[in-house]
């Protein structure tokens, strides 16, 4: 089936090129990972916010432009390894603006607007020991919170339900996370501080699973574009790099892998916007069709991504050059959002098997 994107949402993909590539090309992200404490630049998506980037995920009807809009957004992203928490910030708007709480309205809007950063913190530190909401206040401990140390507010995933939680005046009980990824900044979390339930626990639940899959799908468009630019940039070195007196791109081996990179993209392309489209169109193929689209895109990546490396040979792996930023930012979405063995268990479970 050939498949295109429609006039208006073909237009949001090439501005969005053009504004990331005039704003936050790869030079200026690894700029604000290497430099920055936050992990990314405020002003950016401040700018984002007022050109209404972080209300994309919802519905037209209330003012957004839907999932398959939201996926082709993120795999530019992906293409400049965009650092910071958009994503996450996105799912925390979508999940507030379906609550009737009048607390999660306000604070919608400001996120949306680029005013305020809201995420979810749902990872409990430990299994046996969850996250309550109890006398107003929520206790606990949340890990691997998405820059959640410089969050505004957090969606704090409890027993009773999903609670707002402001940030306290001393500032986040939180301790940085490192990993290899370095325009990643997790957190982990000790509350003790008051909130608000926006969604009692069955309604939480409902919100919950949405989350899941649209976080699936939005991961699996982020792996779509760093997969995508890190194959541009590798045939472009092949053809560059000389051996034996001839470009490396003219030997059959380093084709085929090239071949097999073009292949596991394209074919992740496919998975990706069917998830999307059905997100939007067809809600009750959409868990099963994210799935899919996660548990395919995570391997596909590492692949091109780890080959991108090899064939830029002794130099793949150093700091100067760029195709460790896309593999690391790969390792760790094919972690996050639903793992992949997860992800395959989901699509069968979606079946009845």
């Amino acid at each position: 089936m050939q498949f295109d994107l429609d006039e208006d949402r073909a237009l949001l993909k090439s501005s969005t090129r053009e504004l990331l590539e005039k704003e936050s090309a790869l030079a200026d992200a690894r700029t604000v990972i290497e430099e920055s404490a936050e992990g990314y630049d405020k002003a950016l998506y401040a700018q984002l916010g007022e050109l209404g980037y972080g209300s994309l995920l919802l519905t037209e009807d209330e003012g957004g432009m839907g999932v398959l809009a939201f996926a082709a957004v993120l795999e530019e992203m992906g293409r400049v390894a965009f650092p910071g928490p958009f994503l996450d910030l996105a799912l925390a708007v979508r999940l507030l603006s379906q609550s009737e709480a009048p607390e999660a309205a306000e604070w919608a809007e400001r996120a949306a607007a680029g005013e305020a950063l809201v995420v979810l913190a749902r990872l409990d530190a430990t299994s046996g020991s969850p996250t309550r909401f109890t006398g107003g206040r929520v206790q606990g401990t949340k890990r691997f919170v998405p820059f959640g140390a410089h969050a505004d507010a957090l969606l704090v995933e409890t027993g009773e339900g999903l609670v707002l939680v402001p940030r306290p005046g001393a500032g986040w009980n939180a301790v940085a996370q490192p990993t290899i990824d370095h325009a990643q900044r997790f957190a982990e979390v000790r509350f003790d501080d008051a909130g608000s339930l926006v969604a009692a626990s069955d309604a939480a639940r409902t919100l919950l699973e949405d989350a899941d899959r649209l976080g699936a799908i939005g991961a699996s468009a982020l792996l779509l574009g760093l997969m995508d630019r890190s194959l541009e940039l590798t045939v472009a070195y092949t053809m560059e790099r000389e051996a034996f007196g001839a470009p490396i791109a003219s030997f059959q081996a380093l084709q085929h892998r090239c071949a097999d990179g073009l292949l596991q993209t394209e074919s992740t392309r496919s998975a990706v916007y069917r998830a999307a489209w059905a997100a939007d169109e067809t809600p009750d193929d959409a868990g099963f069709l994210a799935a899919v689209a996660k548990a395919w895109a995570g391997p596909a990546a590492r692949y091109v991504c780890g080959q991108a490396i090899q064939l830029h040979g002794g130099v793949g792996f150093t700091w100067e050059y760029d195709p460790h930023v896309y593999l690391k930012r790969v390792k760790t979405l094919e972690q996050f959002y639903g793992a992949t063995r997860d992800q395959l268990e989901n699509a069968l479970q979606s079946r009845g098997l």
